[in-house]
Parts: C-alpha cells; sequence; structure tokens
C-alpha cells in the first residue's frame, strides 16, 4: 500500500507540472493585461518541436530549447497582433488555439505513436532522495519537476517584492499611468507575452517526452484549458497555482488507478474527473456569490492605445 501511495503521489506531481508551467506562463501573460486562449494550442506545438527535435538529434536539452524557442515565435505574433494591431485578444487565442493544433498535427503526422530515442528520465538528487517516502516523491523525479521547484519560489519573489515585479502588476491594473512615467507598456507587454508562450511550449514538452514518451496528434487532452482556469483558480498567484495543479494532478492519477479496482465503471468517467473538478474549481473560484474582491487585473483584455488616454 505504501508503494501505490508513493508511486501515486510523485505522478501527480509529474502531472502537475505538465499543466503548472502552461499556468506560470499565463500568469504572467495575463498580469501584463494580455490573455491568451490559445494555451492548448501552444502547448501542441511545444510538444511536436521537442519531440522532433529530439527524435532527430537524441538530445533532450535541445528539445526544450526548440520548444522555448517556438513558443517565443507565437509570443511574438501574438504580441504583434494584441498589443500592435490592438486586435480582439479573444478572437486571437480562439485563432491559435485551432492554428497550434491543426499545424502540430500536420507537422507531426510522420512520427505518430514512435517512441522518443530520449526522454527526461528520473534523477535521484543524493541524500535527498534517501528520505523516507518524501525522498521517493519529491526527489526522485525528472529535471523539468527540480525546475519547477525554483520556478515557483522565483516567480514569487520577482511578482511580489522587486520593483520589476511591482511594474509588472502595475501594467496589468493602469497601463496609462505607467507610461506617463516613462515606461514603456509596449515593451514590456511584448516581453511578457513572449515568456509566457515559451514557458506555456515547455508544458508541451513536459508531456511528449517526460509525461509519455511519444507524439500524437491532440495528445495534450484538454490540459491546455485547466491550465487556463489554474489561473483564475489561483487569483494570479504562482503558489496557489501550484497547489490547483497537484490537486488536479491527484485527481487524474487517482482516477487512473481506480480503473483497476473498480473496472466495472466505464474508464471515460476517470477520464473526466480532472476536468469535472476543474469547472467546479472555476465556478468556485470566480462566481459572483463569493461577494468577494477579485484579483483579476483591472486591464485584462484592454487593448492600450497612448493616443487615448
Amino acid at each position: 500500500m505504501t508503494a501505490l501511495i508513493t508511486s501515486v503521489c510523485a505522478a501527480a506531481i509529474v502531472y502537475a507540472v505538465s499543466v503548472l508551467y502552461a499556468a506560470v506562463g499565463e500568469i504572467f501573460s495575463q498580469r501584463a493585461g494580455i490573455m491568451n486562449l490559445g494555451v492548448e494550442g501552444v502547448m501542441l506545438m511545444g510538444a511536436v518541436s521537442g519531440f522532433l527535435t529530439a527524435y532527430y538529434t537524441n538530445s533532450k536539452m535541445l528539445a526544450l530549447l526548440a520548444a522555448i524557442v517556438t513558443g517565443a515565435l507565437l509570443g511574438l505574433i501574438y504580441a504583434f497582433l494584441t498589443v500592435t494591431l490592438q486586435a480582439d485578444q479573444t478572437v486571437c487565442g480562439m485563432a491559435f488555439l485551432t492554428f497550434g493544433s491543426g499545424l502540430s498535427g500536420f507537422i507531426g503526422k510522420n512520427v505518430t505513436g514512435i517512441a522518443s530515442p530520449v526522454k527526461f528520465d528520473k534523477i535521484a538528487l543524493p541524500l535527498l532522495s534517501q528520505i523516507p517516502f518524501i525522498g521517493d516523491v519529491l526527489f526522485h523525479q525528472n529535471l523539468l519537476v527540480y525546475l519547477m521547484y525554483l520556478i515557483i519560489p522565483l516567480s514569487m519573489f520577482y511578482i511580489y517584492r522587486t520593483r520589476p515585479g511591482m511594474i509588472l502588476r502595475s501594467l496589468g491594473e493602469n497601463p496609462a499611468a505607467l507610461d506617463t512615467a516613462g515606461i514603456n507598456v509596449f515593451a514590456l507587454r511584448y516581453a511578457y507575452v513572449i515568456f509566457g508562450c515559451s514557458m506555456i511550449a515547455v508544458s508541451g514538452v513536459c508531456i511528449s517526452l517526460a509525461y509519455t514518451n511519444f507524439w500524437n496528434e491532440g495528445m495534450t487532452g484538454g490540459k491546455g484549458w485547466i491550465a487556463f482556469s489554474l489561473v483564475a483558480f489561483s487569483e494570479w498567484n504562482p503558489t496557489k497555482a501550484a497547489l490547483g495543479a497537484l490537486l488536479f494532478g491527484g485527481i487524474s492519477i487517482v482516477g487512473m488507478n481506480m480503473q483497476i479496482y473498480l473496472p466495472g465503471v466505464p474508464s471515460q468517467v476517470y477520464s473526466a474527473l480532472p476536468y469535472l473538478a476543474t469547472v467546479a474549481a472555476f465556478i468556485l473560484s470566480t462566481g459572483s456569490f463569493r461577494k468577494k474582491h477579485t484579483e483579476e487585473p483591472a486591464a485584462l483584455c484592454c487593448s492600450y492605445d497612448r493616443e487615448s488616454r
């Protein structure tokens, strides 16, 4: 029983990290005032670009770099549309969702279902991995999980304890005030959208080269929407997003294991559990019945035109 609990907890962390990179990236983007509904499409592009690079080069680090560059290019395009051209962010996000889903399937059609020669395997950290239970769960993970252990506290420190973080929060609340103070609103929004899309693409690599070891069209299976929902659920806070991701990861992994003990229940019921939990969490965290002040950035989805201030 102890071994089962350990394996479930360890798998839940891997699942959580596969959506957490995207959630953190979207938190930074939305803190800057730009919402991206195309998270799923960007994740798929990151997954296929990383997988193809790993498949042809046998290099995990080049695969990670390829996904980051792919995300950055998509972020640059998205920023051009929403910041420079001031196009509707909802429409652009849905367009990116459709574009990323279709293009990733086309690019990866020749390697569908083929295992990659390399993947992000588990690495046992010296000493820490020897701690009973905790060592097996937390310190016998892959590189992408260990990086997330650093990214969450660094993100919290950056957003809430640094001057650039204060500017980021102001960017999503009152960009006109920053512009008046001589800060380039457009350049900053470009930077955070590009960074956000790069992080989202890394989530794709987590799925194709860590959570699994193959490419399949549409393999994210809605995880982009879970990541997007985590942003509002967490109140734009990376630590709360991590806790939410662990919750959804735990529900997903428990559902998979329950198929063994309750085989009479259709597998689709267990597969739907994390998405049902996402809907419930989204309603509970954003519903007007809470009568609670929302942490949503005031200028989110609002195009900024310096001539109209």
